[in-house]
């Protein structure tokens, strides 16, 4: 699990931890791991990148 610490130790915030693992799982690296999930804090940070995949999921044909 990644520290809640901050600094050298990284930070991923609590509620967003298993975000991370799962990202984590999917072969991505910590740093855009915890960058992803901790931009998922809060409702709007989630509906952004919703919208965001949605659009690329589109474009790409899937």
């Amino acid at each position: 699990m990644v520290s809640d610490k901050g600094g050298r130790a990284g930070f991923v915030y609590k509620t967003r931890q298993s975000v991370y693992r799962a990202l984590r799982r999917k072969g991505m690296p910590k740093s855009r791991a915890a960058r992803i999930s901790n931009a998922g804090l809060f409702r709007p940070g989630r509906v952004r990148m919703a919208r965001k995949g949605a659009r690329t999921r589109q474009r790409r044909g899937r």
